[in-house]
Formats: C-alpha cells, structure tokens, sequence
C-alpha cells in the first residue's frame, strides 16, 4: 500500500503538482500566509464558527430548539475526535509517506511533517466538524463546510498531502459525524435539556433574555377573557 499514487502519471500526483505549482508562482507573503491558514487558521475559523453559532442559537432560539442545536455543537468537535482516532489503524494500514518524500520538485511549505500522508488528520477534523456542525444548524454549517473545503485545498498547495488524502479525510470526517450523530445526539440531548434545566448552568443552553420572553408568550400565560361591563351573570344587560 505505501506506493499508492507512486506513478507520476497518476492524475492524483498530476493534481498534486498544479495545485502546489501556486506555491512556486506566489509571493513569499502569500506562501507564509497560506502556510499560517492551512496549520492554524481554518481550524481556529471552525472553532469561531461554531462557537458563533452557539451564541446565536442560545439567544435567539425556543427552548426545544436551543436544547437539539446545543446538543448538535458538542457533537460535532466529538466527532472530530473520534474521526482522528479512527484514523489512526488507516494511516498505519495505509502506509502512505508524504508526498514530498516521493516526488522531486514540489514547494514544501511545512517542514517536518514524518508521519504518514493518507488520510490527512486537518481535513479529517475540519470536515466532521462542518458536518457536525450542519447537523444541528443548516446556516453555520455551511459556512463550516465551506472552510473545510478550504483547508483541504491549503493542504495539497502546502505540499503536505495528495488530494486523495484530503478526499479521503473528506469521506472519513463526514462518515463518523452522520453516521454516529443518531445515537450520539439520542446520548447528548437528555443531557443537554438537564443542563437547560439547571438553575445554575443553564445559561449554556438558552440565555436569560430569550427564556425570559419566551415565558412572556400570551399563548404560554393563563389569562382570563375579559367580563363585558353592565351585563350581568347571565349576560344580561343590568
């Protein structure tokens, strides 16, 4: 297995060298800025995004709502985690080296990297967070999903990963954040709505100010009609 997409005609090393040849064309600023974006910076963008998203829905949405999409945010790093360690009997399985160990002439903008190349563990991450993250909201999912695509691109231009490592990270982060999300949101939400519940934690789940008017609701109150004045008991006029 470790001389997969060994042939330098296989269209994966082909890919692999237009999209790295970017780096050879750009300006060493772009380089050191692509070099911080595709380390650091997209996987603390998704760390943003979903603690956005957080904030958004424990303000603005109804208690059964709040409870499901909190539940949903603490899945998505879970599985994240959980994707990395599956990953790590493939990569051994696999066997893959990085790409730079077996092609000549690629722009290596990371040094360093020893560990095997397939499947790469940022967009691994990055994509079962954004599916994670499109499990409990549709909108912040998207924009998740959107950076995760981009640090798999980051990954190949780095020189670091073939870009069937990173399709292969693609596949593996969203197999473990659909496939599991069922029974770890059924684990996660009773959990969740205890936290809501509590006196002291709740402002996790459902900020002050939105339980407040959502207990304001005149469908939630129980008030009486109104008696029309000068009638009677028997809705006669006095």
């Amino acid at each position: 297995m470790a001389g997969l997409a060994a042939d330098g005609v296989n269209p994966d090393v082909g890919l692999l060298y237009d999209i790295n040849g970017l780096a050879k064309d750009a300006p060493t600023w772009l380089d050191r800025t692509m070099e911080f974006v595709g380390e650091y910076g997209i996987m603390l963008g998704l760390v943003l995004v979903v603690l956005w998203c957080w904030w958004s829905v424990r303000r603005r949405g109804s208690a059964e709502d709040s409870v499901s999409a909190v539940a949903g945010l603490i899945w998505a790093p879970l599985a994240a985690g959980i994707a990395l360690l599956v990953n790590i009997p493939i990569r051994g399985f696999v066997e893959r080296p990085r790409p730079f160990l077996s092609h000549e002439g690629l722009e290596v903008l990371v040094a360093g990297k020893t560990d095997y190349s397939f499947v790469s563990d940022h967009a691994t991450m990055a994509m079962a967070i954004g599916a994670g993250l499109f499990v409990a909201n549709r909108r912040f999912g998207l924009a998740a999903l959107g950076l995760a695509v981009a640090e798999g691109f980051c990954r190949v231009y780095m020189g670091v990963h073939y870009p069937t490592d990173v399709i292969g990270g693609f596949a593996l982060g969203t197999a473990v954040a659909l496939l599991l999300a069922p029974l770890a949101l059924a684990l996660l939400t009773p959990l969740v709505s205890a936290i809501a519940g509590s006196r002291h934690f709740g402002w996790l789940v459902r900020s002050k100010r939105a339980a407040a008017g959502g207990s304001l609701r005149p469908e939630s109150l129980d008030i009486p009609e109104p008696r029309a004045e000068g009638k009677g008991e028997n809705g006669l006029a006095a």
